[in-house]
């Protein structure tokens, strides 16, 4: 690891000064890494200017510092209030890409090299400027040969060595502050870094958001009041992507919508609606929704941009997320508890009655507002940082949900304050847990069980003779206490089961009979033999039978 380390020397060096000039430096000499580094030791002293601000604002500092990884690690972890306090989270929201746009030079090299051929091979024209520059890359402005308008997203050069390494020291750091600090090991430090390292390492490969562009695209077509841009594949790779350029007005500018006489009121429906859509319905939804990524086509059309970070929700996740809906709105803690405990990762040491309670503090915040007054997002992540003090493990994506949610109601309620989210999103929550009740949904659910069950019953055989082979063989040691009485508890158990089933049985069978006589208004004979009468008299003897011989055997 020391020797890792020692490769890149001046990184960690820069890392260090950063965390000592925001009073960090007691964490970089717990660490015992102020001879290796050659930092005097009196960097370690925390500036009376540092402690006048709070723990969130100076981790924000530092990560500023630190420059591109540093900051896109920070607004992923932003995204993360199952893992980090939310005093913290406040500030990592805060985070912005402050860099300047590389030459365009660089941005010709890239892209022959990406492409392959030169730039006027692929462009008629293309903006020596660009538009949008952020930590991993730009955006500029091209026609292609065709005559469509593109947008062209170019990787920074140099930032995938740059990112890794970053990546690479922070793992090395990551593992140190475990050894020495309680709470590295409590937030288990080196998995939360390794996770929000492979969400970097994936936005640094176009080819994934040109994947997640391609999948809204095809999913927002039957929509006609939503547009996602179209990728160019043929002019895009992983370093550079081709998208159609789509030029509106920013959501975050009320008065210019106004001017062009877009309904502000309309557009913050549609928006909620489409976000909804995308959450509840299609189960892959744009996660960073922010007002740089949204625009109002020409007939109030919304287009979404920036496909880096994304969330999907499997069948059984929307399902658990439109219960915990309805049970908001009904205003029940059992409602609440349980969706919450089927979505996250509940441990043995949750204290149920401490989480019930606090779960009843946090529905009486809400008892008597209007819907009007309650932010959907904020509830979530109210019950989100609920699951946090109880450490139940909520799946990013739902944290993404959380997330997105705040970010949309923020945007909607500045076009119309008086909009009521949970009214919107009551309908997509009811239609959600109704489709579950589909005849169709039921019958895949049927067979599903009918598939599991059917293994189960294929492989029995084969295990019940292995199992017996070793009790032969006098190989299997069961710790069971007072095994006699675990067998008699057994034998009821199984008694029980046989008697639900043979009266299951014969209530299927009575009803059957029953309707087919009702249906066709005459007796049920069977090559004119009264069977309705006679399954009767058979059903009732085997029943009698049944419950005369359990009963006599005291084991039931």
């Amino acid at each position: 690891m020391i020797g890792r380390r020692l490769r890149h020397i001046n990184r960690y060096r820069d890392i260090a000064m950063a965390l000592t000039r925001h009073g960090f430096g007691f964490v970089v000499e717990e660490m015992d890494i102020f001879h290796l580094l050659s930092i005097p030791e009196r960097m370690g002293w925390t500036s009376a200017k540092a402690d006048r601000k709070t723990v969130g604002e100076r981790i924000r500092h530092v990560i500023e510092e630190l420059g591109p990884t540093f900051v896109k690690l920070g607004q992923i972890a932003s995204t993360r209030s199952d893992l980090i306090p939310p005093s913290i989270l406040k500030e990592l929201e805060k985070l912005q890409d402050n860099v300047l746009p590389f030459s365009f030079h660089e941005v010709r090299a890239i892209a022959q090299a990406e492409l392959g051929i030169e730039l006027e091979q692929a462009f008629t024209s293309f903006d020596t400027e660009p538009v949008a520059a952020a930590s991993i890359g730009q955006v500029h402005i091209g026609t292609l040969h065709s005559g469509e308008r593109v947008a062209v997203k170019i990787q920074r050069p140099g930032i995938d060595y740059t990112v890794r390494t970053d990546l690479a020291i922070l793992q090395n750091l990551a593992v140190l502050a475990e050894a020495r600090f309680e709470w590295a090991k409590r937030f288990q430090l080196r998995n939360m870094i390794d996770s929000f390292g492979k969400s970097l390492i994936e936005e640094l490969d176009y080819t994934v958001e040109a994947r997640n562009t391609e999948t809204l695209y095809k999913q927002t077509l039957p929509h006609t009041r939503i547009r996602i841009p179209r990728i160019y594949g043929e002019y895009s790779s992983k370093k550079l992507m081709t998208m159609e350029f789509l030029d509106g007005t920013k959501l975050n500018q009320p008065e210019q919508l106004r001017a062009r006489g877009y309904d502000p009121k309309s557009i913050a429906e549609k928006l909620m609606q489409a976000i909804l859509q995308q959450i509840f319905i299609d189960g892959f939804f744009h996660a960073d929704p922010h007002p740089g990524n949204l625009m109002v086509l020409p007939g109030e059309i919304i287009a979404f941009l920036d496909f880096g970070m994304v969330g999907r929700l499997t069948p059984e996740m929307k399902q658990h997320f439109a219960a915990l809906i309805i049970a908001l709105m009904r205003q029940s803690t059992a409602g609440v508890i349980k969706s919450v405990l089927r979505m996250g990762l509940v441990t043995e040491q949750v204290d149920m009655q401490h989480l019930r309670r606090d779960v009843d503090r946090l529905r009486d915040k809400y008892v008597g507002v209007p819907f009007s007054d309650i932010s959907l997002g904020e509830a979530v992540n109210d019950l989100f940082d609920v699951a946090y003090r109880h450490h139940i493990r909520i799946p990013t994506d739902f944290i993404l949900v959380g997330k997105t949610l705040i970010t949309i109601e923020g945007l909607v309620e500045q076009l119309d304050p008086d909009i009521s989210i949970l009214r919107i999103a009551e309908p997509f929550g009811k239609r959600l847990l109704l489709e579950q009740l589909r005849p169709g949904k039921v019958a895949d659910w049927v067979k599903e069980q009918i598939a599991d069950y059917g293994e189960l019953l294929v492989h029995l055989p084969k295990q019940l003779s292995e199992i017996v082979t070793v009790l032969k063989r006098g190989r299997l040691e069961i710790a069971v206490p007072d095994f006699d009485k675990f067998l008699r508890k057994l034998d009821r158990i199984i008694n029980r089961i046989s008697f639900s089933i043979v009266l299951l049985s014969f209530s299927i069978i009575m009803t059957g009979l029953i309707i087919g006589s009702s249906l066709n208004r005459q007796a049920s004979m069977l090559w004119h033999i009264p069977a309705l009468e006679i399954g009767f008299v058979i059903a009732i003897f085997l029943v009698v039978w049944l419950i005369h011989s359990i009963f006599k055997s005291g084991r039931f």
